[in-house]
């Protein structure tokens, strides 16, 4: 797939106005009907790996209603490859909708326990020659390589900060290898995210040499993975009803995060900001 420019949207609000500073967001679910978001820059570079070793079916890892399974089944059909979905739980009928489209895709879904998903996602894989494995999320240097390239697909003259949302920190790498001198923040998304400041060191190289600055700021989990409060429903149900409908696992815990720096004075007026929409609401 060829990708010209990822479109943009100037989110008003009005601690924005208060602060002196434009937001943006980076219409990544907008790249494409099925599988617009970060995966797609997660996945490319695996599948072109893949090809090179001769095989031809992805193998990968996911909850029940994973983005990551979603896009991995769309590219497979797509690109003409097979794919098996190792999905964390029990099969459960009639199938969500995320798990019906995989399957309708073509994907191979595949049910384990918690313990044996553990065991399985650690490398205890038994795999055929024809199987490449991709871990869950889609998080591993050659998806760092795909997010190096976000950065290069998007027309804005100026800015100063780059948000995304962070669960196991490649896309956040893949920006950091953008070249660009840009103030990086993710926000974890997981309760005690510290341990992602090492994750994103462990993918990124070339951090010695970095051009800028970075950080992984820890607060605005709200309980944890897929955790949620009335107060991140509240205003992910707002920007929805004002913009688009707004995924609460990832994106609206980072937008709700530039709102509440902005009342607290943590952006330089006059700065604009640039935040990533790595996820559709599926």
């Amino acid at each position: 797939m060829h990708l010209t420019k990822i479109p943009l949207t100037l989110w008003q609000h009005e601690a924005f106005q208060k602060a002196q500073i434009e937001v943006y967001l980076a219409r990544l679910d907008l790249i494409h009907a099925d599988f617009g978001g970060n995966k797609y820059f997660k996945l490319k570079h695996n599948i072109a790996e893949m090809r090179r070793q001769g095989k031809d079916t992805l193998v990968t890892f996911g909850g029940a209603y994973s983005n990551h399974i979603w896009a991995t089944a769309a590219l497979g059909r797509q690109e003409g490859f097979k794919t098996i979905g190792y999905i964390r739980g029990e099969e459960t009928y009639p199938l969500n909708p995320v798990l019906g489209q995989a399957r309708a895709w073509g994907m191979a879904l595949r049910y384990v326990d918690r313990t044996a998903y553990r065991d399985l996602k650690t490398g205890n894989l038994p795999c055929l020659p024809s199987e490449y494995v991709v871990p869950e999320g889609g998080s591993n240097a050659w998806a760092v390589q795909g997010c190096a390239e976000i950065l290069s697909l998007i027309d804005l003259p100026a800015y100063q900060y780059v948000f995304t949302a962070c669960g196991t920190g490649a896309t956040l790498a893949g920006l950091l290898q953008s070249g660009l001198e840009k103030n990086y923040l993710g926000i974890s998304v997981l309760k005690g995210g510290d341990f992602l400041k090492e994750d994103v060191k462990a993918l990124s190289p070339t951090l010695p040499a970095l051009a800028g600055t970075w950080d992984i700021l820890t607060d605005y989990h709200f309980g944890g993975y897929a955790k949620s409060t009335p107060i991140l429903k509240a205003f992910c149900a707002d920007f929805t009803q004002k913009y688009f409908m707004l995924d609460e696992v990832y994106v609206g815990k980072m937008l709700y995060a530039i709102v509440d720096l902005a009342g607290k004075g943590f952006f330089k007026p006059q700065s604009t900001v640039l935040a990533l929409i790595t996820q559709r609401q599926l």
